[in-house]
């Protein structure tokens, strides 16, 4: 089962992703990234490269497209609040983010 995290796993999981951009959501337990590709169809299949992995790991994003900018919220509904999941997912998008750069 997934659990809610702790204020020290917090520090170790939360702080590399604020490094690459991703914000506390204000009054919420969650945490938001807006992505910008060169346009629509880039935009779009990083959204499909992303919906594969939420899918196999069964953990889906808030997310909404216009164009070329992808707006992201992650929060674990389970738990109400963040999890390892929506760390492993953040990474994940990251990832793939940078890996449509080269």
């Amino acid at each position: 089962m997934t659990e809610r995290l702790s204020i020290e796993t917090r520090k170790t999981l939360l702080q590399p992703l604020f490094n690459t951009g991703w914000e506390m959501v204000e009054g919420r337990d969650a945490i938001h990234k807006t992505f910008k590709f060169s346009d629509f169809a880039d935009a779009f299949g990083w959204m499909t490269r992303v919906a594969i992995w939420a899918e196999k790991w069964n953990h889906h994003p808030e997310w909404s497209n216009v164009y070329n900018r992808v707006e992201v919220t992650l929060i674990t509904h389970d738990v109400d609040g963040l999890s390892s999941l929506d760390a492993k997912l953040a990474r994940k998008m990251d990832g793939l983010f940078g890996a449509g750069k080269d």
